[in-house]
């Protein structure tokens, strides 16, 4: 392979990441390409929506940029599944090192395209795809190479942990929290793939297939949102010593992976309950490193563009170089994913009950029969009008299936007015 004397550059998205790294290129040119060793050239820009720029780079048709021969590395930041996943691919196939900040597309088919990339030849990068401008999958997949990764926890979304912030710290409903995330356009005008855990579940299925060198599908992982929490939640939650997140985990242990996104009680004095507003924070623990802790902000124009520049600089060092642009990604290896039904942890459970003698027992044997043994009662709350109670119960570790099973009984039970929640508890 000989060197270039320049490396160009198809950008296929003008949005807000995309328009980001257009100002990226034009401004930054200069720092860009002495740390590419050439100059880096955008050469065309595929946008469909009317933009203000130079007539001669835009263009409607994908084929403008995958024919180019004298485009070296295709930016893809469209989002959503199609035709990114498309286009990414046709990019591959033409021999084209391709840069992406699309978590869905690589959370999903992150292993074909990667399989693709390693029978041409060329480079597939997506830092970006996860924490935004926080440097994650390359300390996975370089720096901790030594290491055996056991678990991974990630304040990886910041719309939800801006809406849990408020919550706690405002006592403010969730309504409200989300409407005041999005006027400060934290959030969308359709903000449930936030909300309801599933962009945290993309990233979390990319960190642990990097994390763990295997291969886990978003539909593995298991999803829970954050719009059941209440009032109450958060308060009960400060009077025992946590404070809520929506946290992404993954394990590794003898069984296989664990992969889950839901809210938790996590303790107060943990660095992750610290972590308020939009910003993310992820630990990683390793076998020989220990625990680490990678903090910033996670989304947004700057933090993403700087980690797809970033991408683009590594795959252009080695064009300018005449060399193969070198792959850090150890061969993976198959591993179970374990059900949430499998899962063993404590639980804060919240009821709405009858307030009269012998219901606490009756609710403390439907736990007992399932080997779920109880930690703490709490019973503040009472309706007179209704008489009922509100109690909330903290548990020893129990198995998750068994819980379920549990509160399906309750349920049924007529004293029990309503179960308001469960939340699981990590420490």
């Amino acid at each position: 392979m000989s060197a270039k004397k320049s490396v160009g550059v198809g950008l296929m998205g003008l949005g807000t990441i995309g328009g980001g790294v257009f100002k990226a290129l034009a401004e930054r040119d200069k720092t860009i390409a002495e740390a590419t060793g050439c100059p880096v050239v955008l050469r065309r820009v595929l946008e469909k929506r009317p933009v203000d720029i130079k007539p001669s780079l835009l263009t409607k048709d994908v084929h403008d940029i995958i024919a180019d021969p004298e485009i070296d590395v295709v930016i893809e930041l469209l989002g959503g599944e199609h035709p990114a996943v498309d286009f990414i691919k046709q990019a591959l196939l033409a021999g084209k090192h391709v840069v992406t900040a699309n978590k869905e597309v690589i959370a999903k088919h992150g292993a074909e395209l990667l399989a693709i990339a390693r029978d041409k030849g060329v480079a597939l990068q997506f830092e970006a795809s996860v924490g935004g401008g926080i440097p994650l999958l390359l300390p996975l997949q370089h720096g901790l190479l030594a290491n055996e990764i056991s678990t991974i926890y990630g304040i990886i979304n910041g719309t939800t942990n801006y809406i849990l912030t408020r919550m706690s710290q405002e006592r403010t409903g969730f309504a409200e929290a989300l409407k005041k995330a999005q006027e400060l356009g934290y959030a969308e005008a359709d903000p449930s793939n936030d909300v309801e855990g599933r962009d945290a579940a993309y990233k979390l299925a990319i960190l642990a297939s990097v994390g763990f060198h295997t291969v886990v599908r978003p539909d593995q992982v298991y999803c829970e949102g954050i719009s059941r929490l209440a009032e109450p939640d958060f308060r009960y939650a400060k009077e025992l010593g946590y404070e809520i997140k929506l946290l992404a985990i993954a394990k590794q242990t003898d069984g296989g992976v664990e992969a889950r996104v839901h809210p938790v009680f996590i303790p107060e004095d943990f660095l992750l309950a610290k972590v308020s507003g939009v910003y993310n924070a992820v630990q990683v623990e390793g076998d020989l490193v220990g625990k680490l802790i990678f903090y910033g902000r996670g989304a947004g124009a700057q933090p993403t563009s700087s980690a797809v520049i970033s991408d683009l600089i590594a795959i252009g060092q080695s064009i300018a170089a005449g060399k193969k642009v070198p792959s850090v990604m150890r061969q993976t290896r198959p591993k179970p994913v374990r059900p949430i039904s499998e899962l063993q942890t404590k639980y804060y459970l919240r009821m709405s009950i009858a307030d009269r003698p012998g219901v606490l027992a009756q609710i403390a044997k439907i736990l007992g029969d399932r080997s779920i043994s109880i930690a703490s009662v709490i019973q503040k709350e009472a309706d007179v009008s209704r008489q009922t109670a509100m109690i909330v119960i903290m548990t020893h570790p129990a198995r998750e299936e068994f819980m379920q099973k549990a509160l399906e009984e309750m349920r049924g039970v007529p004293a029990v007015a309503e179960v308001c929640n469960l939340i699981r508890v990590e420490e």
